[in-house]
């Protein structure tokens, strides 16, 4: 099953927008294919953390920015299953959250903790510190399509403190 097929016909509005941006953004540079990648568990040794579940990374596409020399754009689906909880941690790029499902509290810098549902959005500047993202809900997972423009190797998306 494709993700957009995965995705119930509520959340597939913003997936679509999201799929026709990549397209725009790479049409000088070729038709871009949203391809299978490998899922990434997000992790970090974080002993207060340790029991609860972690957010699953589900690459979608990574793309050159023909117009932006040495930049790509990264699109992720990220799953948060009932209680899951991310520590600290930061991004090499600029980061646009979309939540597609659920409820998450999330906290940038020393901010304050902030409640995001269904359709709620987030942006995050080069190097912000993620203090903390959580699926408070012990029963509902909650997902985010992320959209991430960093260096070109398409690497490392999200780098935990220590």
């Amino acid at each position: 099953m494709s993700l957009h097929e995965a995705l119930t016909p509520r959340h597939r509005r913003p997936f679509l927008f999201a799929a026709v941006g990549l397209v725009l953004v790479t049409a000088a540079g070729g038709w871009a294919a949203l391809h299978s990648a490998p899922v990434m568990q997000m992790s970090a040794s974080n002993e207060g953390a340790a029991s609860r579940p972690r957010a699953i990374q589900h690459p979608v596409a990574c793309e050159k920015l023909p117009n932006v020399p040495g930049k790509s754009v990264t699109t992720v689906l990220v799953e948060f299953p009932p209680n899951a909880f991310t520590p600290r941690h930061r991004h090499p790029g600029s980061v646009t959250a979309y939540v597609l499902k659920g409820t998450l509290r999330s906290q940038l810098n020393d901010g304050p903790v902030e409640t995001f549902k269904t359709g709620g959005t987030w942006f995050e500047p080069p190097g912000t510190i993620h203090s903390m993202v959580e699926n408070p809900s012990p029963t509902e997972s909650a997902e985010i399509l992320a959209i991430f423009v960093a260096d070109t190797d398409c690497g490392a998306l999200t780098v935990f403190d220590d």
